[in-house]
């Protein structure tokens, strides 16, 4: 499994997400964004139908087309459009993530010390490979510590 963490600095939530979905979404992969508050989940969701210069269409698990939907929004890590990457928008591991390909975890100033603990336990596992992004004063990413 790879991990990229996002230490969000600049833009929120739904803007970023938005920016990473394109990006898998673009390279032919399904994604599922893991967001525990429906109203956030909500501001995602409109942040994807308005991204700009690209339709990304999604749903809201629990409908009855999940299994169609390139991107799905859900409050858990049950992909049923068979995502092979997940996007954890609200910087909560949850440990049935690590079955994904691939996982994105967004974190704020307020979760940094989830997220360190976390690079440290993965590490330490020795099945991931890690990796984080910092954004920079003008909007673009940095990888690296």
């Amino acid at each position: 499994m790879r991990i990229d963490f996002y230490q969000l600095s600049r833009d929120p939530v739904p803007e970023v997400a938005a920016l990473l979905a394109r990006k898998v979404l673009g390279s032919g992969k399904r994604l599922i964004i893991i967001e525990e508050d429906p109203a956030i989940r909500g501001d995602i969701a409109s942040a994807l139908w308005s991204a700009p210069g690209v339709f990304l269409a999604n749903g809201e698990a629990g409908g009855a087309h999940d299994a169609r939907q390139p991107a799905l929004l859900s409050g858990d890590c049950k992909a049923e459009n068979g995502a092979s990457v997940a996007l954890i928008s609200d910087g909560k591991w949850r440990e049935d993530a690590a079955a994904f390909e691939r996982v994105l975890l967004l974190f704020g100033s307020e979760r940094t010390d989830d997220a360190r603990s976390l690079w440290r336990e993965l590490g330490s596992r020795g099945d991931a490979e890690r990796h984080i992004f910092k954004q920079n004063e003008s909007g673009g990413w940095t990888e690296g510590g």
